[in-house]
């Protein structure tokens, strides 16, 4: 375990992957470059992860998406309380990973990156500072126990902290340049994400990119007005490009059974 009895607040940390290799990787690299950092605690499987983080309460955990008795939020809806924060281990394309980008979660890729790995951890020091702020994960955990997928909230950081966003509640994304507008009825919310990194998080949950600049949400889609536009039950009408027509008419003809198209 690393120690350093000179640095006076010492962060306590645990780390939980069923690869051997990956946590001496990491337990290596925290070693080295973050005497800051105490590694109180380190297991191998869902089981003991729990048996150890109810015992030894660390501050920080890094936690593999998928271990071999569990997946990692399995582990995390069997504990009592939740009163540290998480770093998700995780293989890129790994089929957790829009969960983790959904619900603003911060996670590193396997095989972990030493500067992947300080940007990490500068995130959680700058997030415990602030104490005030929601651990995300909580409302991560409310998310993946809904199984009605509008009633999802969508958390997203932007520079003043946390905004947390109900699925049900968008009615389309407008993409602009490096960020994305969030129109929520008469009011819209700025974030800086591509509308590219938006679709790929939200394209299971009720979304479709009708055009390059939007994003739409199904549960809000009236009807197709004629080939290039749809209108909104908002009254507002949004762009088809005609590269999206076809797969656009056939994903909401597949959603909206019933509805035909006027013109």
């Amino acid at each position: 375990m690393s120690k350093d009895p000179n640095i006076s607040t010492l962060i306590t940390c645990a780390i939980i992957d069923d690869d051997p290799f990956i946590s001496d990787l990491l337990l290596d690299k925290l070693t080295q470059h973050f005497p800051e950092i105490q590694v109180i605690a380190v297991a191998n499987n869902g089981q003991e992860g729990i048996q150890k983080l109810m015992k030894f309460r660390p501050k920080l955990v890094f936690l593999d998406v998928e271990v071999n008795d569990m997946t990692g939020f399995e582990m995390l809806l069997q504990l009592p309380e939740i009163n540290f924060k998480t770093i998700f281990i995780t293989s890129y394309r790994h089929y957790a990973i829009k969960a983790i980008r959904f619900n603003a979660l911060d996670y590193l890729l396997k095989p972990i990156d030493l500067e992947e790995l300080k940007n990490a951890i500068a995130r959680f020091k700058n997030q415990y500072e602030q104490s005030s702020l929601p651990n995300p994960i909580n409302q991560a955990l409310v998310n993946i126990s809904t199984l009605d997928e509008k009633e999802h909230v969508l958390n997203l950081n932007i520079q003043k902290g946390l905004v947390k966003i109900a699925v049900k509640d968008v009615l389309y994304i407008q993409g602009d340049r490096n960020y994305s507008q969030i129109q929520l009825g008469n009011k819209k919310v700025v974030v800086s994400k591509t509308l590219s990194d938006l679709a790929e998080i939200l394209d299971d949950h009720y979304f479709f990119r009708c055009h390059k600049s939007h994003l739409v949400n199904r549960i809000h889609v009236h009807y197709i007005v004629n080939s290039f536009s749809l209108l909104l039950s908002s009254g507002q009408t949004l762009p088809i490009s005609r590269r999206r027509k076809k797969p656009f008419q056939n994903w909401f003809s597949e959603i909206n059974s019933p509805r035909r198209e006027q013109s």
